[in-house]
């Protein structure tokens, strides 16, 4: 080969690798898989553990299924999902106090964090323990409503717990601390299968011990993670144990704690609402199963999203503590990027492959086929999900939540919810318009953050005021 010949070839090589760079950053990229693989396994290893409790519930009977799934849902919305949110807070402020080498801070936020889901916690205990006088009021079966009711009661230590794994996962997260969270939740889970079939089977608890089984587990993945951080060197600077400093931050965290967690109970409500709606379509056990298949997918697929929703948290709060808002903007691109081909990766898995996903949820025909009507309009939210879910991640770490927040409600309950109904009920797409709805809700809630993302000012939050040694959130 001539020398003009290689010299072309290379040319040619380097236009292809410009190309490819200029559309994503691979250094950027890389290290960003490696945070979020990890951050996506947690994530379901916690979400697997509820699942194996409803499992075993469903082998005891029907009744006992239906009372674990209702229970897992009401406790889901009403509960785990308040937990997720109120850590939020702990995005920003741990994550810009680490970029800014606030080291000590860090300890001091998670106690506050700690304190105010604890309170939070008691709140939400008292509701569990009368959630089968409220699920009745909600019009559901009475026998049901029962047995969700006996397995959120023993779900309630478990309440606590989930709520202080979130603090510290968050704590651990925005030092880009990922390994050990993937540990403490995998191994829980193994032992989780082991605890409820002891429970159930050998010591005889029955239906009692499905859920208890979880608040057991949790709490084990707790003190592993708790015992890590006091004992581990590199929390040194970062953890320096009790200290009654923290209480002087819990009404200032809980200015980013309570949008944080309005946020998420918002969208999650959302999806909830849909599945009561389709219970209310003239064939309404077709439409409610379909609808509810539909919601499960989008919440695995959610997964993924919000593994790469912690990424750009934890990678934007730590830039913009660090003074860097130009680095922050660029780890946003190339996390939307990464998560819309991930999106759409998962896309192409539903679109050839529904029949054989709809088939793990039931055996009838009538379902399946179904859900390979509905499987075109989800793939369309799974995609504006997974692009609202990273924007969602950029508002915790810059500290938007509070935007975030009104962006939800407008997106989800004055725009999605109203066009649900019109297209699901006045213009008779029953399910599919449903469906519809959250769509239109979801693209306006995506479109609304990326506005917030494009136009808002990226400003460190003033973390500190330094008066006699003391740090005060201002």
């Amino acid at each position: 080969m001539s020398s003009s010949s290689l010299l072309e070839s290379g040319g040619g090589e380097r236009r292809r690798e410009g190309w490819w760079r200029r559309f994503l950053d691979a250094e950027e990229a890389k290290g960003q898989l490696l945070f979020a693989l990890p951050m996506i396994l947690t994530n379901m290893c916690y979400y697997a553990v509820t699942l194996v409790s409803v499992m075993f519930a469903g082998h005891l009977g029907d009744v006992e299924l239906a009372g674990a799934t209702l229970g897992n849902s009401w406790g889901t919305v009403t509960g785990l999902a308040l937990m997720t949110g109120l850590s939020g807070a702990l995005e920003t402020l741990c994550g810009q106090g680490f970029g800014a080498k606030l080291y000590r801070m860090l300890g001091i936020y998670l106690q506050s964090s700690v304190i105010i889901t604890t309170c939070f916690s008691i709140l939400v205990s008292i509701l569990w323990y009368c959630s089968e006088t409220l699920l009745i009021w909600l019009h559901q079966e009475p026998e049901v409503s029962k047995m969700a009711g006996l397995y959120l009661r023993y779900l309630i230590p478990g309440l606590f717990a989930y709520g202080y794994l979130q603090c510290i996962m968050r704590f651990l997260q925005t030092q880009t601390v990922v390994m050990p969270l993937v540990v403490c939740s995998v191994l829980p889970l193994i032992f989780h299968v082991g605890i409820t079939y002891l429970l159930i089977h050998v010591l005889g608890l029955g239906f009692k011990g499905t859920s208890l089984a979880g608040s057991i587990s949790l709490w084990l993945s707790f003190l592993m993670l708790a015992l890590y951080v006091n004992y581990a060197e590199k929390f040194k600077s970062t953890w320096e144990g009790f200290s009654m400093e923290s209480f002087q931050f819990v009404i200032p965290s809980l200015r980013l704690a309570v949008p944080s967690a309005v946020m998420v109970c918002l969208e999650y409500c959302a999806f909830e609402i849909l599945v009561l709606l389709a219970g209310l379509m003239p064939n309404s056990e077709l439409s409610t199963s379909v609808v509810a298949m539909c919601v499960n997918t989008e919440a695995i697929s959610y997964m993924i999203t919000y593994g790469f929703s912690a990424v750009v948290s934890t990678r934007v709060s730590n830039e913009i503590g660090a003074g860097n808002t130009e680095k922050a903007k660029n780890a946003v691109a190339v996390t939307l990027k990464l998560s819309v081909l991930l999106a759409l990766t998962i896309v192409l898995l539903l679109v050839f492959g529904h029949n054989i996903w709809a088939s793990f949820f039931s055996s009838s025909y009538a379902i399946i086929r179904k859900f390979a009507y509905m499987t075109p309009l989800l793939t369309v939210s799974i995609v504006l999900d997974s692009a609202q879910g990273v924007l969602s991640g950029v508002s915790r770490g810059c500290g938007w939540q509070h935007l975030a927040a009104w962006a939800n409600l407008v997106a989800f309950y004055i725009i999605g919810m109203p066009f649900a109904l019109l297209f699901g009920f006045k213009l008779g797409f029953h399910d599919k318009g449903l469906w519809m709805g959250l769509i239109c809700g979801l693209f306006c809630q995506a479109s609304t953050l990326l506005v917030i993302t494009l136009r808002t000012k990226w400003t460190r939050l003033d973390l500190q005021v330094k008066d006699k040694q003391n740090y005060v959130l201002v």
